[in-house]
This record gives C-alpha cells, sequence and structure tokens, in this order.
C-alpha cells in the first residue's frame, strides 16, 4: 500500500508516517515549496520516506505528484492551523486551507480517482454551536478565517464524495497535542515554558485567556482514527475528540504541578493574547467513532500534560549537555 501524507513534517503528519511503517506502507511525504519546513518532527523518518515537493495554490504541482506516486491512500494534513493567527493572514488561509483542497480533490478526480482520501477538518467548523456536545449532525458556525476556509473544504470533500463517487471523508477533530506540537500552540507553549523555568532558564509566562476551555487529546490515539476512517467500506465523516473540556487554567496548574511549582507564582495574563472571539465551549461527542471505528481516548488530560512536560524537560537537559 502506498500512502501520501501531504503536511507530513507536522505532528500529525510524523504520528501518521510511524503507524502507516509499522502496518507495512510505503509512505511518500509531501512538505510545501513556498514556505521555510522544519524537518525536526520527521528527522528520524526522512530514510524511510520519499519526500516531494509543492504547492496548493498550483494544481499542476498536485497533479505531478500523484501521477509520480499514485497513491492509494491520500492524507491532506497540510494547512495553516493557527485559529488566532489566521486573522493576519485572511487571503493567505483562505487560498491554502479552502481553494488548496479544491484544487487537490480535482487532481484526485483527474488523476487518482480510485485512491482513498482524509481531509483533516477541525472543531472550529461548529465555533458557536446551538448544542453541545457536537455531533456529526451539529448545524457548522466558524466565527474565524481558519474555520470557515476549513468548512469549505468540508462541504467540498462531502460533495466530491456524492458527486462523483470518490472515497473521500472528513476527520472532525477537537483539540490534539503532543511533545511535537508547535511552541507557538498555548499547550506546548505552557509545558517548555515550565520546564525552563524549573530549569532556571525561564521566570514566567505570558498567555491569554486562562478560562477558555478545550476538549483536548493525544494526537498518536487521533492520528489512528484517520486511519482507521479510510479503512471503513464506506466513506463517511466522524467527530473524534474525548468528550471532556478542560480550562488553560487547569493545564498550567498541572504542568507546574508535574515539577513541583506553583503556576500562580509564573503566569501573567496578556489581554493582547486573548482571542478577538472565543468559541463557546466546543466538546465533542464522538459516538458515532466509538461505535463504527471502535475508537476510544486512550490517554487522561493528565496523562497527556504529564507526557508533554517529561519531553520538554528531558529535551531542554539534552540541550543542556
Amino acid at each position: 500500500m502506498k500512502a501520501l501524507i501531504l503536511g507530513v513534517d507536522g505532528q500529525d503528519g510524523s504520528f501518521l508516517t510511524e503507524l502507516l511503517l509499522e502496518k507495512g506502507y510505503q509512505v511518500f511525504g509531501w512538505i510545501p515549496s513556498s514556505i521555510p519546513v522544519k524537518f525536526d518532527n520527521i528527522q528520524h523518518l526522512l530514510p524511510l520516506i520519499s519526500l516531494s515537493q509543492g504547492n496548493f495554490s498550483d494544481q499542476a504541482s498536485l497533479e505531478a505528484t500523484l501521477e509520480q506516486v499514485q497513491p492509494d491512500e491520500i492524507y491532506n494534513l497540510a494547512s495553516p492551523s493557527s485559529p488566532a493567527a489566521s486573522w493576519d493572514s485572511t487571503v493567505y488561509v483562505g487560498d491554502i486551507a479552502g481553494l488548496g483542497v479544491a484544487r487537490l480533490l480535482e487532481a484526485i478526480r483527474t488523476v487518482s480517482p480510485r485512491a482513498k482520501f482524509y481531509q483533516a477538518s477541525t472543531s472550529e467548523l461548529f465555533g458557536n454551536p446551538p448544542e453541545s456536545p457536537q455531533n456529526e449532525e451539529t448545524p457548522f458556525r466558524p466565527r474565524n478565517p481558519y474555520g470557515i476556509s476549513k468548512l469549505y473544504a468540508h462541504w467540498l470533500t462531502v460533495r466530491y464524495r456524492e458527486q462523483f463517487g470518490l472515497f473521500t471523508v472528513s476527520g472532525i477533530l477537537y483539540n490534539h497535542e503532543s511533545p511535537r506540537r508547535g511552541l507557538e500552540f498555548v499547550t506546548r507553549k505552557i509545558t517548555h515554558t515550565a520546564a525552563q523555568i524549573k530549569l532556571g532558564m525561564a521566570r514566567g509566562i505570558r498567555l491569554g485567556n486562562l478560562e477558555a476551555r478545550r476538549d483536548w487529546g493525544y494526537a498518536i490515539n487521533y492520528v489512528k482514527a484517520m486511519w482507521q476512517m479510510l479503512q471503513q467500506e464506506h466513506p463517511e465523516d466522524y467527530v473524534i475528540g474525548t468528550g471532556v473540556t478542560h480550562s488553560v487554567r487547569e493545564f498550567c496548574q498541572l504542568a507546574f504541578a508535574h515539577l513541583d511549582l506553583d503556576y500562580r507564582d509564573y503566569i501573567y495574563q496578556d489581554p493582547d493574547l486573548f482571542r478577538p472571539e472565543e468559541n463557546h465551549e466546543l466538546v465533542a461527542d464522538y459516538s458515532k467513532a466509538a461505535e463504527k471505528l471502535n475508537w476510544h481516548p486512550e490517554i487522561s488530560f493528565d496523562q497527556l500534560v504529564r507526557i508533554m512536560v517529561d519531553a520538554d524537560l528531558m529535551l531542554l537537559l539534552e540541550k543542556q549537555k
């Protein structure tokens, strides 16, 4: 089996690569040619995979990649991934996260119509939902350019399935974290800075709304759901999350306590870091995934925080040697 992972260098792409290699896949990774790419997450995987470059703004380059690889499965994990930052680059986010998927779907329809396609959707589609928790039937009400662009891509993925009979699915994934999360994300910012403080390398951390709540899970668990969706007989969309929310304050408390520190001594709230529009509480009803995929969260919130703190502490200690 050949799998093409677009966005292979990211958190999810690296974990998915490891999963597929364990299952005997031949993995091809796609990275953008138009922006700098960090290889930290996949450095250990480079000897085991083949890499290609392309541009989501250029359909011909996507078609060329499909022609070259001839994949059985395609996972699109390539997208700007910060909802808050999307307000600073609305046109770019719309072109890549929205129209880029349209170009990719057209390339699949033209070049690889028998390939199975996974589109990374997001809980940001729900934005200000009329109900909680949210499932696959909950109306979408995105509140930022990222969510709006992803909604276009989501519905197009559905329509290509219905219009052309392609095997296309969307995974509506809630927040999922790991030690490979970028430092620009609040969870990794907290764990990395807490470890720095413990080692005397930092004095404090600036954060926004400590009462913001998220449904946080473990990324390794979530990439399994992506793969499972493409193993089904019929293509369907699935909500993936833990069904439980926690606040940023709780995340801080657990992270610092794991290092025998009191978070209140080191946290500084900065109004400039508050989101322009905070979503209402987003929490997943993953009952469909539990029933049809036999998928369940495998790591608790407390375990997730400890895993991330320990990894960042180890990373910093290694750098000190």
